[in-house]
């Protein structure tokens, strides 16, 4: 390191509450520097309430306030607003939920669990890092929740407000009585076991003989929750089944669970055997184990976007000529809203005051803004970029061009699981053939002996009850799900790796799924830049947020970001500044040049640089696919018929047919309804269609296919409706993702087979009346194991060999 740089890094001025660099000195307390008067308000809050502990635990631990916007949270004083967000009052004693995205250290921590300090009308605050949450208990007569919302705002940490997460909150993320029944049933299993180790090891003295009916009298007592409360699911759905005059898988297991019950209270009342309760209770645990296994999901995620997840949960509202707020969801028309920038168009509305540049890239992929002047129609999901505009709502938040997409009957999906309805179909003529044949046997050895045919009858009901085929597809598919999570590819449910292994046709939208929206490839083309001009030009960029100028950024080399005046930013047009003296201008050519001849490439765009009025050259900009993307279609496009579908123009077709061959569809200026229908006129002509997307104009696409995947650079970040979202550094794995799920579907094919043929054989025997039911209640337990433990260790083994574990 050379001295130059030694003498830069001592005299860089760092802000005591965040950490970013100081333009200067101005703004300062003591000797503590600040980078902007919205960091040193937080700081003087928490000095003043002597919280200043805040930054001992973690340096610089605070977020930066330079860009931020005073916010009006007088929405919040809406009642029916407010009881959708709290989650529990009594009038006086409230508790609510945040999510606070912005929570990164023990720092953050320390200052949401000490709220009461600067408000004391909170009672207690709870911090959640892993879930980014705060559980906050407040006294409404000392303080309100919009003071709450206020306060959190005011040091750096606004809860993250919109209508479909509190939605979501109302909702019970995990199936909280699933547990319940699965600790009863482990516990009582477990102590019914132990109890009856002396008929395990034949025990047969004096003293096990006296106690013996006393431990089995306790295991009667251990097994009544677990029939009444952990089992009750299964006896429900039969019961429900059968008065609509179905079978389903759960009467044949219900009735192999009665008759151990009450077979196992027969022998020891009558005191002729020990039951079988422990087989029944055991039995009943692994079935609701598997049970939950099915229904994981990854709580973190949200899979049912919509529009709501995207809209501001409230709006700003001029009336009267004073700003006040207005929740979304009670817009209607003709109300005069304001859109500041960087918010979205909660509704269709027509301009009424002020220049808009809006982004629909929401709405149709296109980022470049289009310029609205007065008296023209704004869609709902196009984003203001430039200055606060006025408009007039004509149509209401659920009647808008986007959110129809919601409204469209085209749009819901069928969620039934066809291996279930196999199942069922086939438990329908199965309970019914086992009742015959226990029937036929108990008739058959009754005139010989009533013992043998009662035996022979309840043996048959035991073994034939289909347990192991009811664990099969939720542990093969539950270990698949867990497999296809550790290679960052979260599915909404086991269902659709089941649709999954059916699809035969993929569709792919084309920005930022099969591009990367972080490293689009930049060259400049014109005189080589000094060392100087590529300062000048660095230090403009800088002061931009818009993704053309980060990419222009991050590919010019290091060097020191120059003081800058004067600084314009025209939204669609490009940026100015007076840097050093000179005039520097970056933006397209009609900008920098002034001249409005369209000669550039639609391959790619062209982003002009002008100092003091000379052009010299243009920054190249173009997509850059993601890496591998040409093995992983290679590999695709012979098993699976394949389609584009873009919002973008038709500039990128021929380096596009490098990579796809001649017969892939490929369709441009594509709308949320052209997406839509597109997908639909697919199914119509029976193919099982897999739609990847990654943006909201995706949504209706991605909800109405068979299996929608949403591609992500941030998991956590938001994702439109969907069945998966995929790590975007997994895409490389499309093909084995594919690949593997219908292993999966194989191995349950298999373990219905082996379920089967252990069904017959254990019919065969108990029908002659060589199977007691002691045997026939060890056997189907065990038997359950056995093809859990196979579709186990069948999937992990698969899922090795293709190199996902």
């Amino acid at each position: 390191m050379n001295q130059v740089e030694e003498i830069n890094i001592k005299e860089k001025l760092i802000c005591y509450h965040c950490g970013e660099e100081c333009k200067d000195d101005e703004i300062k307390i003591g000797n503590k520097l600040f980078c902007c008067n919205g960091c040193k308000t937080v700081y003087e809050l928490l000095d003043a309430n002597d919280l200043c502990t805040y930054y001992n635990i973690d340096e610089n631990p605070g977020l930066s306030k330079k860009n931020d916007i005073k916010k009006n949270f007088d929405f919040l004083d809406d009642a029916e607003l407010k009881e959708k967000i709290i989650d529990f009052t009594d009038g006086k004693i409230t508790t609510v939920t945040f999510s606070i995205p912005q929570t990164h250290c023990s720092s953050c921590i320390w200052i949401l669990e000490n709220l009461y300090k600067m408000d004391e009308g909170v009672i207690h605050s709870e911090a959640n890092f892993l879930k980014k949450i705060v559980s906050i208990k407040f006294d409404e007569t000392k303080t309100t929740l919009k003071n709450i919302v206020i306060l959190l705002d005011s040091i750096g940490y606004e809860p993250d407000l919109n209508l479909a997460d509190k939605e979501v909150e109302k909702s019970a993320l995990i199936n909280k009585k699933l547990w319940y029944k699965i600790g009863v049933a482990g516990f009582a299993a477990g102590n019914i076991m132990l109890f009856s180790f002396p008929e395990y090891l034949s025990l047969n003295d004096m003293a096990t003989d006296n106690i013996k009916p006393v431990f089995s009298y306790l295991n009667i007592l251990f097994s009544l929750p677990v029939f009444f409360y952990s089992a009750s699911d299964y006896f429900i759905s039969a019961y429900k089944g059968l008065r609509k005059k179905i079978v389903n898988v759960d009467v044949p297991i219900s009735i192999g669970i009665l008759v151990l019950f009450l077979r196992s209270l027969f022998e020891i009342i009558s005191q002729t055997g020990a039951g079988y309760l422990d087989s029944m209770t055991a039995l009943v645990f692994f079935l609701i184990v598997g049970k939950m296994f099915q229904n994981k999901t990854y709580a973190a995620l949200n899979f049912e976007r919509n529009y709501k997840s995207y809209f501001p949960i409230a709006v700003t509202m001029k009336k009267n000529n004073i700003e006040t707020t207005k929740p979304v969801d009670k817009l209607e028309v003709k109300d005069r809203i304001i859109i500041k920038n960087g918010e979205l168009i909660p509704a269709d509305s027509v301009l009424i005051n002020g220049v808009a540049f809006i982004d629909y890239s929401f709405v149709t992929g296109e980022s470049n803004p289009v310029e609205k002047i007065n008296g023209d129609l704004i869609y709902a999901g196009g984003r203001q970029v430039g200055g606060a505009i006025e408009v007039e709502t004509v149509k209401e938040v659920s009647q808008s061009y986007l959110t129809q997409l919601w409204n469209n009957k085209t749009f819901t999906k069928d969620d039934e699981s066809k291996i279930d309805a196999f199942v069922n179909v086939v438990s329908r003529y199965f309970t019914f053939i086992v009742i015959a044949i226990a029937s036929v046997a108990a008739i058959y050895w009754f005139p010989i002996s009533s013992s043998l045919a009662f035996n022979a009858l309840t043996a048959v009901l035991i073994i034939a009850c289909p347990c192991a085929l009811a664990l099969s597809t939720p542990f093969t598919l539950g270990s698949s799900m867990r497999i296809f999570g550790r290679n960052k590819f979260y599915l909404k449910s086991t269902h659709v790796i089941e649709k999954l292994a059916a699809i035969t046709s993929i569709v792919f939208d084309k920005t930022g799924t099969i591009t990367e929206t972080q490293n689009a490839n930049v060259e400049f083309v014109g005189d080589s830049l000094s060392d100087y001009e590529t300062q000048l030009a660095k230090s403009l960029v800088h002061n931009s947020s818009h993704p053309l100028s980060k990419n222009i950024f991050n590919i010019l080399h290091e060097v020191e970001i120059l003081n800058i005046s004067n600084y314009k930013e025209i939204p669609g047009q490009g940026i100015s500044a007076i840097i050093d003296g000179h005039n520097v201008q970056i933006g397209s050519r009609v900008y920098v040049t002034e001249n409005s001849n369209k000669d550039e490439s639609n391959l790619s765009t062209q982003v002009y640089l002008s100092i003091d009025d000379n052009v010299r050259g243009f920054f190249k900009i173009t997509n850059s696919y993601r890496p591998k993307l040409k093995e992983v279609i290679s590999s695709l496009q012979n098993n699976y018929k394949l389609s584009i579908l873009s919002g973008d123009n038709d500039g990128e077709r021929n380096s596009l047919l490098d990579i796809f061959d001649q017969k892939t569809e490929m369709l441009f200026k594509q709308s949320p309804y052209d997406k839509l229908n597109y997908i639909e006129n697919l199914q119509n002509k029976g193919n099982e269609v897999l739609m990847i997307g990654d943006g909201l104009n995706d949504a209706g696409a991605l909800k109405r296919s068979d299996v929608g995947i949403s591609i992500s650079e941030d998991v956590n970040n938001f994702s439109p409706a969907c069945d998966g979202i995929l790590d975007s550094k997994s895409f490389k794995k499309l093909d084995d993702f594919i690949k593997f799920s219908k292993t999966s579907k194989n191995i349950i094919i298999l373990s219905f087979i082996i379920s089967f043929i252990y069904n017959i054989v254990g019919l065969s025997f108990a029908v002659q009346g060589t199977l007691s039911p002691v045997i026939s209640a060890i056997l189907m337990p065990l038997s359950s194991i056995s093809v859990v433990v196979f579709a186990t260790l069948s999937t992990n083994l698969m899922a090795k060999r293709k190199g996902l574990i």
